[in-house]
């Protein structure tokens, strides 16, 4: 028997999965507790739909993704932080910080995604990385000035 699933069933497949099951398991278990629906035409050409348009999103996402690092790749941001005698800073640059400069400079990226190889304590300049997505990021340059 052809069912649709409703909700992820281990051992037999994910939401929304069209799957064919043996006729006693669809009655007696995925249908009574509700985990499936009997697979018709129309369900199963909105399992099409809505996986196509699924694709199609994920495709827009991935394509303004690769805009917004291509936008970033390169480019210098700058981070305020208070520094005293000598040059030495009180505490160290943040994510949360470069973030913040970014926002400012009209990227919006979470602070999360942003990747520091060493804490920055000092001023001067540092890479740093943006993971966007899988296999997408981009690489800019922190300059750290005096506030």
């Amino acid at each position: 028997m052809k069912v649709i699933l409703k909700e992820d069933v281990k051992g037999s497949g994910k939401k929304g999965d069209l799957i064919d099951v043996a006729d006693g398991y669809a009655k007696n278990f995925l249908l009574k507790k509700g985990l499936a629906e009997i697979a018709t035409a129309s369900g199963i050409n909105e399992i099409n739909q809505k996986r196509t348009a699924d694709a199609f999103h994920r495709a827009e996402y991935m394509k303004a993704t690769k805009e917004l690092a291509a936008n970033l790749e390169g480019k210098e941001f700058s981070v305020a932080i208070k520094v005293g005698e000598k040059g030495r800073a009180f505490g160290s640059v943040t994510t949360a910080q470069i973030a913040a400069s970014l926002a400012a400079a009209g990227f919006d990226v979470d602070k999360k995604k942003i990747v520091l190889k060493n804490t920055v304590k000092t001023l001067g300049s540092y890479p740093a990385e943006i993971r966007l997505m899988e296999g997408i990021s981009a690489k800019i340059v922190v300059t750290v000035i005096p506030e």
